[in-house]
């Protein structure tokens, strides 16, 4: 029996879109991403050693990792780039926001990221116990897209009036943004707070089994500050976070979360 033209067009284009799908759902990114206050390297038996912080994140096969309390050229910590060093011991590009000037060099934070970094933006948040910044780090993906990486540390001091601050100060620049958003770091609060709140009304937050989520002390867990939040909730799937045993890298519990970014 003879097929029609028109009907052979419609068989070609339904066996091209068949031939499609699989491509479309790869357009899907699964990330491994990683918080972690490193402490500047220092461990817990007090010996600054950036191969052991290394080997930590490397065991973990991150694409993108927040970093917090990371040394620049402080006397502390043998005046090396922490963050530089770090990224070119895990082959990832790397970006630095500063605090504060600290002993020759600079105190604050960072990412790591297994994709090119367009542009790397400190933003100023209010002053606490000391002074604070998030960065945002633009990323170039496979496909072309953009996600915006930003790394947090709130102050410390139980207080929570400097943490709300910061909060919102960080979450007004958020809500400017227009691609989506990992949000990682340490906040310095539990739960319940009042900053988690902030996030929580903006973001997913990936979350971490009940029977194992707390995050500091790494010798005896005992508090849940480390979190990692994904935003726009519609552009995500989450398989979970959880804090990885280690002891002896940092006072803090390193978190992995698996998240997938639908485009």
């Amino acid at each position: 029996m003879r097929l029609r033209p028109v009907l052979l067009v419609l068989l070609g284009a339904s066996a091209l879109a068949c031939a499609s799908a699989p491509r479309a759902a790869s357009r899907e990114e699964s990330l491994r991403v990683v918080t972690y206050n490193i402490r500047h390297g220092c461990g817990m038996d007090d010996s600054v050693d950036l191969a052991r912080t290394a080997g930590v994140l490397r065991a973990l096969r991150p694409d993108i990792v927040a970093l917090q309390e990371v040394d620049r050229r402080v006397r502390r910590s043998g005046a090396v780039d922490q963050a530089a060093t770090l990224g070119g011991a895990l082959a990832m590009e790397h970006a630095f926001g500063a605090f504060m000037p600290y002993q020759g060099g600079e105190y604050g934070l960072a990412i790591l990221s297994r994709f090119p970094i367009v542009r790397a933006t400190p933003l100023r948040l209010p002053d606490g116990n000391e002074p604070r910044v998030a960065l945002f780090a633009e990323l170039r993906l496979p496909r072309g897209d953009t996600l915006v990486a930003v790394s947090v540390h709130f102050d410390w001091v139980e207080d929570d009036r400097f943490r709300l601050a910061q909060a919102t100060a960080l979450a007004a620049a958020l809500d400017t943004l227009r691609h989506p958003y990992v949000l990682l770091g340490d906040f310095n609060d539990a739960p319940g707070s009042r900053t988690l709140a902030l996030f929580r009304g903006r973001a997913l937050q990936v979350a971490k089994p009940a029977d194992d989520r707390f995050t500091f002390s790494s010798t005896a867990p005992e508090k849940e500050i480390d979190f990692v939040f994904v935003a726009p909730t519609a552009a995500w799937g989450t398989n979970g976070a959880r804090p990885v045993t280690e002891r002896t890298a940092s006072d803090h519990r390193p978190v992995l979360a698996l998240v997938t970014l639908r485009r």
